[in-house]
Order: structure tokens, then C-alpha cells, then sequence
């Protein structure tokens, strides 16, 4: 559905008819942006495209099985504290949602509990704003034990502030963790002190699943096996990339978070050498905060990466303010998104681009620093994965020592260790002996130094 700009007298559709379960109205309450103003002047700011974020909101209701009777822009001067749009949008609103027959108003933006509430009283339908949206998403797709944890700890934190029997009028609907439900659902009872207790429970449950994940992380590191992060927008691509790239089979859809529990595989890298390939949850713009602090354990793949691929949709009309998100969220969690050293970024979905237009993306790769490369690729076809492999392993060779060394080919324990611990790059044998080259982490060098009198190699 195209959405509509509701500013002013706009034409009003007629009856939907009986009303259907799960029906409801995206409204982008958006903010003009006027000429010269601080939004304007700012170098850092990206304008994100108006029809693009009502888009992007009437997918986030779609992920969830909403039936979108009708998107509208409703462009604001300024946010009104009482019910964050003006009192004659409000009217306009609530005739809408009553001649479409809808339950439920999404809001695109943050609302405060007390412009909620009114909102209901004033729309008669239930409201939910965009942080509530993204939390019933996320309570959806949560499978795993810790996914289940963090989202129950960031719904309780976000709905503390929130408990208000305004929603009796409505029937039960669905499931989730609450936010969209009516009477006869398991609510967040009023009493403050049991919601902290139970938030307290799950702040202790995380932190052993975190220590568990330390836990983890030191047995990889004795292997030792590097790791390499997947970030970037949700909806980017990146499942359809990892399942590329280590062959196995994570859900990948055309859906915004259709992957929310995080994924390690073992990547196995041009030279022979292994790498593990994370996947984490994507990001979006306005992530709320209480996601970002209740999936810190998680995300700390993402901190303890080596090496992180920003993946980034190309082809996406906003495509540079989505970049310009993902690098505030990176920031929020201590990580320099120019860091060039461990960052590489890649823009995906190059195979909808013909080939002047692949040509013409090629050159504005061309034209970045070279320290700041960006690898263009297909995660459907496979185009250009071969060349992201090879930069993968490179930045990970930064990090490791190359040796030279003379092996006798009878020592058959002596090579499989090499091969199991190190990569390989040359093996030839002369006069019964093998001079290999060989690249080893820095915790195995000694190691191969002593055992078979390696040399580093000579730039």
C-alpha cells in the first residue's frame, strides 16, 4: 500500500466494513524540516526520506502479522506535550481510524506514556508507538532462553512507567509479551516493587548467561579462532551473507528482524586458515535504548570481533542515513565505526544494479581511501564474496606472525599439527623435507619458533 500525506483536508476513505482482527493504521507523525534550521545545518545529520521511514514502519507492523488498513504522513511544526501531534490532526486521526474499523494506531515515533494514554482516550482505539512495536517484534522472534531474557528485561523497563488500565475496552488479540493484548492476557500487574523484583531476577540471570559467554570466548581464544562480526540495518542482508559465506542454513527473509537470536559458525578462509562468523540482530534507527542495554550480552561478540563487516543494502534509497544509524548504535557500544583497522564495509545487494550501474558503484569504491575499502557483493548470487574472503583474511593476517621453516616429511605428527594450528600458505618439498610458510597467531609463535625452528619471515 502507497502511503498517503494526511496534511490538511486529504480524501477521506470510506467504511473498511466488518472489522478484522489485527487491522491497523501507520501514522508517520514526522517533523518538518525547515530551511537553515539546526537539523539543516548540522554536518551530521542525514535527512531520512519521509516516505521511507513510513515504509519502514508498515514493515515493522507487517513482521508481526498486522494488517495495514492505511499508512499516512502526518508532518508536525512542533511536538505537543500533551499528545505529541495538534489537537486537529488528532480529530483527523481518530475519524480515520473509526471509518477504517481499525484496533490498534501505530505512532512512528517516541511517545511518553502520558501522550499514550490521551492518544487512546482521544482515537478510542489502542496506541502503540514505535519503541512498544519493536518490543513486541523482538518478544515474538526470541527462541532461545537468552534472546527470551533480554526482551522480557527490556519490555518490563520500558513498561514500568506504563501501567495504566486504559486498554479494558479492547478484546484480547494476540500473544507476545503483552503490549497489544486486552483483558483475559497476562498483564505487568501495577505493583512497582514486583516488576523490580522480577527485573532484578533477569539482570542476574543475564549476567551468567555473560559469564557463560566469557566462557565460551576463552575456549575459542585457546583454539585460538579469530572472530568476524556481521553488523549492520536490519533487512540488510546479512543472514543471506553469513549463509553464503559458511554454508549453513540461518533464517534469511525479506522481513525486518527476521534473525534476532545471535549465530556462530566456523568460516573457513582462503588459505585454509578458520575464522568463527558471528550474526547478531540488526539495527534500526531510533533502536530503543532499553534493547540496546538488554542485549549488551549478546552484542559482545560484536565488541570482542577482530574483525566486523558493516553490511550495508546499497540499493537502499536511504542507504547512507541507515549507514549513519548503525555507526550511532557501534558508538553507543564503545566501538569507533572509522576504526579502519578492524571495520571493513560491505555493500550487499549489488546483483539489483545493472551492469552501468555496478560500473558507476565500482568507481566510487575505487575513489575511497584505501584504508577505508568497501566490498561490493551479491549474497544471492555469491558476485564479489571471493574478494570479501580474501580482505576478511587479510586484516586478520595483520594481527599474525609469518614464519619460514624446514620440516622432514617423515614427521607426519609435526605437519597435521602445523595444519591444524596455523595456515599454510607454502609447502614444497626438497630432498625429503618441507619448506613450509606458515601464519600463526601470536599465542602459537613461540610454539612454532621452538618446535620446528621457524624464522619470521622477511618483508
Amino acid at each position: 500500500m502507497e502511503p498517503r500525506n494526511f496534511d490538511g483536508d486529504a480524501d477521506r476513505p470510506r467504511s473498511a466494513g466488518a472489522k478484522q482482527t489485527g487491522r491497523v493504521l501507520v501514522i508517520g507523525p514526522y517533523l518538518r524540516v525547515r530551511a537553515g534550521g539546526a537539523d539543516a545545518q548540522s554536518e551530521s545529520h542525514i535527512q531520512r526520506n519521509a516516505e521511507a521511514r513510513l515504509d519502514e514502519a508498515a514493515g515493522l507492523a507487517r513482521a508481526i502479522d498486522l494488517v495495514v488498513a492505511d499508512a499516512i504522513i502526518a508532518p508536525i511544526n512542533q511536538i505537543r506535550p500533551a499528545t505529541y501531534i495538534g489537537k486537529g490532526k488528532v480529530e483527523e486521526i481518530a475519524a480515520l481510524a473509526k471509518s477504517l474499523d481499525v484496533e490498534l494506531v501505530v505512532m512512528d515515533c517516541a511517545l511518553a506514556p502520558i501522550q499514550q494514554r490521551n492518544l487512546e482516550k482521544e482515537l478510542q482505539a489502542k496506541v502503540l508507538d514505535r519503541t512498544g512495536l519493536i518490543l513486541e517484534i523482538f518478544g515474538r522472534r526470541a527462541k532461545t532462553k537468552e534472546g527470551s531474557l533480554q526482551v522480557e528485561l527490556a519490555h518490563l523497563n520500558y513498561q514500568r512507567s506504563r501501567l495504566v488500565r486504559s486498554w479494558t475496552h479492547l478484546e484480547r488479540q494476540r500473544g507476545g509479551f503483552g503490549f497489544m493484548g486486552g483483558p483475559g492476557e497476562t498483564q505487568i500487574e501495577a505493583d512497582r516493587r514486583l516488576i523490580q523484583e522480577r527485573i532484578s531476577k533477569l539482570e542476574s540471570e543475564l549476567k551468567k548467561v555473560q559469564a557463560t559467554r566469557r566462557l565460551h570466548r576463552a575456549g575459542r581464544q585457546r583454539v585460538p579462532y579469530r572472530v568476524v562480526a556481521l553488523v549492520g540495518y536490519t533487512n540488510a542482508g546479512k543472514s543471506t551473507l553469513f549463509n553464503r559465506l559458511t554454508r549453513a542454513d540461518v533464517q534469511a527473509a525479506d522481513m525486518l528482524f527476521a534473525t534476532l537470536d545471535p549465530t556462530l559458525r566456523a568460516l573457513n578462509l582462503p588459505h585454509g586458515g578458520k575464522a568463527m562468523l558471528s550474526d547478531t540482530v540488526g539495527f534500526i534507527s531510533n533502536l530503543p535504548t532499553q534493547l540496546v542495554a538488554a542485549f549488551r550480552a549478546t552484542l559482545e561478540e560484536v565488541l570482542e570481533a577482530d574483525v566486523i563487516l558493516h553490511v550495508r543494502d546499497i540499493s537502499h534509497e536511504d542507504a547512507e542515513a541507515q549507514q549513519s544509524d548503525v555507526d550511532a548504535v557501534l558508538r553507543q557500544l564503545g566501538i569507533n565505526p572509522d576504526d579502519s583497522g578492524r571495520i571493513i564495509e560491505v555493500w550487499n545487494k549489488i546483483d539489483r544494479y545493472d551492469a552501468e550501474q555496478r560500473e558507476e558503484l565500482l568507481n566510487i569504491a575505487a575513489r575511497r581511501p584505501e584504508d577505508l575499502p568497501a566490498m561490493l557483493v551479491s549474497a544471492v548470487s555469491g558476485e564479489g564474496v571471493d574478494a570479501l574472503l580474501a580482505a576478511i583474511e587479510e586484516r586478520l593476517a595483520a594481527k599474525r606472525t609469518t614464519l619460514d621453516l624446514s620440516i622432514d616429511a617423515a614427521d607426519g605428527a609435526g605437519i597435521s599439527w602445523l595444519h591444524r594450528n596455523a595456515e599454510v600458505l607454502a609447502k614444497e618439498l626438497h630432498d625429503g623435507r618441507f619448506d613450509m610458510t606458515v601464519r600463526v597467531d601470536e599465542t602459537k609463535r613461540d610454539i612454532v619458533v621452538s618446535r620446528f625452528d621457524a624464522v619470521p619471515r622477511v618483508a
